[in-house]
């Protein structure tokens, strides 16, 4: 990245210490923005430093933030100290999620179901709810909440996950409406099944049946997922573009 069209811009991309998030941070840093990351904990520490040393080798100025962000307090802390480090937050991208191991509705345990849509859909909702505020004082703010095509077209043995993705949709589509009077856009991006880490805990045959779904015939890149936020966020182009859901399938997206 050359153009830099993210100089002195502030961002927050939730859930970034790998996969898509620190994809999407590193993006965004390339572009000129200074970029704050978290992870639920700092116990971690090579995945921590691993994720700090891919964007500072880059040149990226970065901080790394502990914050689960299913716990309200905890995400409100964290955009204060994002705040108070880098004294403003221009654009917030809502990665952080969990999909919970796929089982079959009757089976799913009630607590993983709660901990999927806490994590997935009330992080969004949490970190929206402690940002937007400030990007209205600043008449500016860029928003991409990661949703899923399974939040639009369901996915079997996925019950949590595309009912929080399904409201992240939802929660997108409302936050937009209400934000119209202002320079602030906010939209979500639907992938489907994307080659991460994440795949490492799923039976073979889950990821087998759902990448047969995607026309085009493989999983989709951490790049690609990057690329569509970045237009959503630095281009010009997007500026008329709020409230959308877009899907990012392989041509497997009928909704």
């Amino acid at each position: 990245m050359t153009d830099k069209k993210l100089s002195g811009r502030v961002a927050i991309v939730t859930g970034a210490t790998k996969g898509i998030g620190l994809e999407i941070a590193k993006r965004l840093g390339e572009a000129g923005a200074r970029v704050a990351i978290n992870g639920r904990s700092s116990a971690d520490t090579e995945l921590v430093k691993k994720a700090m040393d891919v964007l500072r080798n880059s040149g990226i100025e970065s901080n790394y933030y502990v914050c689960d962000v299913s716990d309200s307090a905890a995400v409100k802390g964290m955009v204060e100290a994002v705040l108070k480090d880098f004294s403003k937050v221009d654009i917030l991208i809502n990665n952080a999620g969990i999909s919970g191991v796929p089982k079959p509705l009757i089976e799913f345990p009630e607590e993983e179901f709660d901990s999927v849509v806490k994590t997935d859909l009330y992080g969004t909702f949490y970190a929206m709810k402690y940002v937007i505020p400030h990007m209205i004082d600043q008449n500016y703010g860029r928003i991409v909440n990661i949703s899923s095509i399974a939040g639009k077209e369901g996915n079997p043995n996925m019950s949590a996950y595309c009912s929080a993705k399904h409201g992240v949709v939802g929660l997108t589509k409302s936050a937009a409406r209400e934000l119209l009077d202002y320079d602030i856009r906010i939209n979500a991006v639907c992938p489907v099944l994307i080659k991460t880490e994440i795949l490492d805990d799923w039976p073979q045959s889950q990821i087998d049946l759902l990448t047969s779904k995607i026309p085009i015939g493989r999983l989709g890149k951490v790049e690609e997922v990057a690329d569509l936020v970045y237009f959503l966020v630095a281009s010009e182009a997007a500026n008329f573009i709020t409230g959308q859901a877009m899907d990012l399938s392989g041509g497997r997206a009928d909704y």
